[in-house]
């Protein structure tokens, strides 16, 4: 009998395409995860249609996990902890499985998720950060946390946030969303951003953060940060900061 299975996955997306299956390539997270659960169902000769795996998100190419919420339906005799344990013999070292939990039928990682929180983490020292360059974006000068903390209060909130989105174009939905908190932190060489909300645009965290930068380096008014949420025109907001930096955290459900 086929039982639904909640899944708690961390990853490093350094040399993935993102989460979601992308045409022409097999580098993709979800994409590994299904052909490990595949094999492990039907067997290592199964030809057929894998199964499905269904995240909380899309993290782009380069973006990295330490809570991505996943679901799936399996047909298996495995306890939860065999599962667990056959998922992290066979995926690759740079995913994991921290968590694997049978659920209710009705429970969907995505459209039963509450809120996300995603970091993205910045480094300004003397010394190169060769452990951590895939991990954070490397700033040439420091920015001014104050005046970043003032952008940071204008974008928290409920707001459009379509200026923060790369594909507003193409939105169907409402670009609506809620940030409930902004919280910017500074410890030894590491700058970090912590955005907690109840949902988030195609790149809106890394648009916002590139946007918070250009206000830490005077490069951007604090006005024209109001302006992009008035206006909604992407060429009002900042740039999009890169991948690396950004890490989804945590996904919470009810």
């Amino acid at each position: 009998m086929k039982r639904n299975y909640k899944f708690l996955i961390r990853y490093d997306g350094s040399r993935y395409q993102g989460w979601e299956h992308q045409p022409g390539t097999d580098l993709t997270i979800q994409g590994k995860i299904e052909n490990v659960l595949t094999k492990m169902v039907y067997g290592q000769d199964y030809t057929g249609a894998p199964v499905d795996v269904t995240g909380a998100g899309r993290t782009d190419g380069g973006v990295h996990a330490r809570g991505m919420c996943a679901n799936c339906f399996l047909d298996t005799d495995l306890s939860e902890q065999e599962i667990k344990d056959y998922c992290n013999r066979y995926l690759p070292d740079d995913i994991g499985i921290d968590d694997v939990r049978i659920a209710s039928d009705r429970f969907h990682a995505r459209y039963n998720a509450r809120g996300k929180v995603y970091r993205y983490s910045c480094y300004f020292g003397e010394d190169k950060p060769v452990f951590e360059r895939k991990y954070v974006k490397v700033l040439e000068r420091h920015p001014d946390i104050g005046l970043m903390e003032e952008a940071a209060a204008m974008l928290t909130g409920t707001h459009d946030f379509r200026a923060f989105c790369s594909n507003s174009s193409k939105m169907k939905k409402s670009t609506v969303r809620k940030i409930e908190s902004i919280r910017i932190t500074e410890n030894g060489p590491f700058i970090r951003f912590y955005y907690d909300g109840t949902g988030f645009l195609r790149n809106q965290v890394r648009i916002m953060t590139g946007t918070l930068l250009e206000v830490g380096f005077g490069t951007r008014t604090l006005e024209s940060v109001q302006r992009a949420l008035e206006t909604g025109d992407r060429l009002d907001a900042g740039y999009t900061a890169e991948p690396q930096g950004l890490c989804l955290m945590k996904v919470y459900y009810d």
